[in-house]
């Protein structure tokens, strides 16, 4: 893993927490590495949006309720565009990858709940190839160097943690709806389908905001 996996994958799973202060040389000693690559690392987390320059070194970006919003309206907008694009392009090569994605997406969740095989974390993963599945269906090969900079506060504060068996069960049912107005070229049905699924997450998100300001609070972050 390098530098820049390293370090996005510990703000992502809060062992560098919204508002932490990063420098090169606590970075550098912790992977024990020179400070070069530490340093094209936090370049790129920057331009993602994950860190923000300060006067020396950067701190973990924090989120406000209204970044938040903001940042999931602009997700809907640019992924219910995707669903309607590739409800438009579609190939059946795209419709079969679809599908295999989402069948791995139930697998993944009737293991979760029936033996604790699988993890959240790979349940968020799968998720993700099924929405990547969509992206690539629109046959737009902007949108998706786009998207991925939206897709950061869902994945730090992994809105997944907070469903219940009943609300992830829905999320597989959106995405059979999203598949299948995509499959049938119902480019409003899939854009709009699109647009419920992420403002599920977004509600979850908003409605565990504080208990996760407290959390990093009480951790000292």
């Amino acid at each position: 893993m390098n530098a820049y996996e390293y370090i996005k994958k510990a703000i992502l799973h809060g062992e560098f927490p919204p508002k932490m202060r990063l420098t090169e040389e606590f970075l550098a000693k912790k992977l024990q590495i020179s400070r070069t690559p530490i340093r094209e690392a936090l370049k790129q987390l920057e331009s993602e949006g994950l860190t923000v320059s300060i006067k020396r070194g950067v701190r973990v970006r924090d989120f406000t309720k209204q970044d938040i919003q903001q940042i999931y309206d602009l997700r809907t907008l640019l992924e219910g565009y995707a669903a309607a694009q590739a409800a438009t392009h579609r190939t059946e090569l795209d419709i079969q990858e679809m599908k295999t994605a989402n069948d791995m997406y139930e697998q993944a969740i009737n293991s979760y709940f029936e033996s604790g095989e699988a993890t959240i974390e790979y349940i968020l993963e799968i998720n993700h190839k099924f929405h990547d599945t969509v992206i690539k269906a629109s046959q737009n090969q902007h949108i998706h160097s786009h998207i991925s900079k939206v897709v950061v506060v869902p994945l730090i504060f992994r809105s997944f943690y907070w469903f219940n068996e009943n609300q992830l069960r829905h999320s597989l049912d959106v995405h059979e709806t999203i598949l299948k107005a995509i499959e049938d070229r119902d480019i409003d049905r899939a854009r709009i389908a699109m647009h419920e699924h992420i403002y599920h997450g977004r509600d979850q998100v908003l409605m565990h905001i504080n208990d996760i300001d407290d959390n990093y609070s009480n951790n000292g972050g």
